[in-house]
């Protein structure tokens, strides 16, 4: 029998511990499957294209959370600003604020993530711990007015050593936890750990994951 996208969908949910988010990675997947995957149930869809996020937004159920996980450029930001629930991969000062006075401008809420890069590869963006810790202060939180920073997101390194991989999440985690400890101790919306995907979220899980991002697995490989 040939797996469908509901049928992944069932057999992922059943291997995912409780208490995990699940974003549904639809990028270069056409509406037709994302239709499959929200009617078994899906609600939250990660794109990283800001045009196609736009675009099936609008042309899909009102109540799906759109959540954008790849590099945001900064001409982009206006577009997704109405549609985008959560931002997964803040990566600058400069981002941050331009998202800031986008969502005020529209009289939104916007909930971002702060981007980790801990990583072996020079391609991938984020800061880097340290960077991250000293951006931010108290005062710089306090000075945002239309967004939350509700957690970190990370990606392993691309390798098969699972050693590895294991210890880029453990960093990533060490990471949110200084955070949630220090400047955030107040803030209880700073709760997310973005990390693993397809390939390595039961590592992620395991080092303290509490949102994956899954493709793949549900969608099949992408069609470009």
């Amino acid at each position: 029998m040939t797996e469908t996208v509901t049928s992944r969908l069932d057999g992922l949910r059943r291997s995912i511990p409780q208490g995990i988010t699940l974003v549904a990675v639809s990028k270069f997947h056409p509406v037709e499957a994302l239709r499959e995957a929200y009617d078994a149930g899906q609600r939250v869809f990660g794109e990283s294209r800001a045009n196609e996020l736009v675009e099936k937004a609008r042309n899909l159920p009102s109540d799906i959370s759109w959540h954008f996980i790849g590099h945001l450029q900064t001409n982009k930001v206006r577009a997704i600003v109405p549609h985008v629930d959560l931002i997964h991969s803040v990566d600058s000062e400069r981002l941050l604020r331009l998202i800031d006075n986008e969502a005020l401008r529209i009289n939104r809420s916007i909930d971002v993530l702060m981007q980790l890069h801990v990583a072996r590869e020079e391609t991938k963006f984020g800061l880097t711990p340290d960077e991250m810790i000293s951006l931010l202060t108290p005062q710089f939180i306090g000075s945002l007015k239309a967004v939350r920073i509700t957690g970190v997101m990370g990606m392993a390194s691309n390798v098969d050593d699972e050693r590895r991989i294991t210890a880029d999440f453990r960093e990533i985690r060490h990471t949110f936890d200084i955070l949630s400890q220090g400047t955030f101790a107040s803030h209880p919306e700073f709760s997310v750990v973005s990390m693993g995907m397809s390939h390595d979220w039961p590592l992620a899980v395991a080092q303290g994951a509490n949102m994956i991002r899954v493709g793949t697995t549900i969608f099949g490989e992408r069609e470009y």
